[in-house]
């Protein structure tokens, strides 16, 4: 096995829907953007993965075939919100395991305004063990997205089992904002108060319309390699994969426990728990993290799963500013979903792309002091759980 090394990376302003070029010409950007930065050329690329999940399939063939076509193999990826960090899961095995030398992650989305609903109602749902275990839990709101209904009902859920305050939920909306404030990709940079987020339209549970990411649009690519191809080729590339895990549901996560185990809070720990057990690392070893704050709650629980704080402290975690600049992790530098945006293919990718420029000291204004670990945590239901630890290259 070989290290996989981060030669390049490659990231477009994330828009509101309506406001993009074409899902293509967005990835074709996000290519173009990493090839750059990785100093290759396309014709290099021996394997490619192309992330979504809003588009019809080959979309990665029609994406890519604007940069060039050379006829390597491209797979296409959907994994929901997961997407984006699967692609780039499947691009490490395949450096690491040394079937290919230089390999090409993309993700993409182009979305459409409103919260998220199924593509198709002629046909079985796909997260119908997911959607009974929450109406065995919980009573179905007509009225509130079901994306809401779910990530709310897990902070319901930590709200049960530890008491947990409407306010900490909110503070990491403000937070978010803050961090954003200073990251030129992000979709929403104006500052938020507390009052703000917590007076704004009630969606689910602790969850206001200020505490949940906006649909968005927008791509993001990364190009791995081994040691050996970047010697080769003179690349400088000082960020690496340290360690890697891709999980799936538990057999209780339909069976027993509450709303934090259905919105992924197991998969969640066991990657992480796989991660450090392969790194050597631990969670006070990181000092920046890339979550998946698509609602507040979901943020604040992954704290927890993460062990980033024992269960049940998230709260004071929070209040004690050890998610921020200054304290314990810097969490979601770049705004996260709740700010930067949620183009659920190219999300994973996006945090990819942050975690770098951070282990690189090329983040600027949101430059996490002394970065030597991230940690990037994506999850998509249904369901799939992807975490990563990036390190700077030995």
């Amino acid at each position: 096995m070989t290290k996989t090394l981060v030669a390049g990376v490659g990231m477009i302003p994330f828009t509101k829907p309506g406001q993009s070029e074409d899902w293509d010409v967005m990835a074709e950007k996000a290519v173009r953007l990493a090839l750059a930065d990785a100093g290759v050329s396309y014709d290099q690329v021996q394997q490619a993965y192309a992330g979504y999940v809003y588009a019809d399939s080959t979309a990665g063939q029609s994406a890519l075939y604007r940069v060039g076509i050379t006829g390597i193999p491209i797979v296409n990826v959907n994994n929901n919100c997961s997407t984006g960090s699967t692609a780039l899961y499947l691009a490490r095995q395949m450096v690491e395991a040394g079937v290919a030398d230089c390999v090409l992650a993309v993700g993409f989305e182009q979305m459409l305004p409103g919260a998220l609903g199924m593509v198709f109602d002629d046909r079985k749902r796909t997260l119908d063990l997911a959607l009974k275990r929450q109406d065995e839990l919980q009573q179905y709101d007509p009225h509130a997205p079901f994306a809401a209904q779910q990530f709310g009902g897990g902070g319901l859920d930590h709200q049960a089992r530890y008491g947990t305050s409407d306010e900490a939920f909110g503070m990491i909306s403000v937070k978010a904002r803050r961090h954003a404030a200073n990251n030129p990709m992000a979709l929403f940079r104006e500052p938020i108060t507390l009052e703000e987020v917590m007076a704004s339209k009630h969606l689910y549970g602790p969850i206001t319309r200020f505490q949940a990411c906006p649909p968005t649009c927008g791509a993001a690519a990364a190009v791995l390699v081994s040691p050996a191809f970047a010697a080769k080729h003179g690349l400088d590339a000082p960020v690496e994969i340290v360690a890697q895990a891709l999980t799936t549901d538990m057999p209780g996560t339909f069976e027993d426990g509450g709303m934090m185990r259905v919105v992924g809070y197991d998969m969640a720990k066991e990657a992480a728990r796989q991660v450090y057990e392969a790194a050597g690392v631990g969670p006070d070893d990181i000092q920046a993290v890339e979550l998946h704050d698509c609602f507040t709650p979901n943020e604040l629980i992954s704290y927890e799963a993460l062990g980033l704080t024992p269960e049940g402290t998230a709260e004071q975690y929070i209040r004690d500013r050890q998610n921020t600049y200054g304290g314990k992790h810097v969490t979601n530098p770049s705004g996260g979903l709740l700010s930067k945006g949620h183009p659920l293919g190219a999300t994973g990718l996006a945090q990819c792309y942050e975690l770098t420029q951070q282990l690189r000291g090329n983040a600027d204004r949101r430059q996490v002091e002394g970065a030597r670990f991230g940690l990037q945590h994506n999850v998509g239901l249904g369901g799939a759980c992807v975490v990563t630890l990036f390190g700077r290259a030995a």
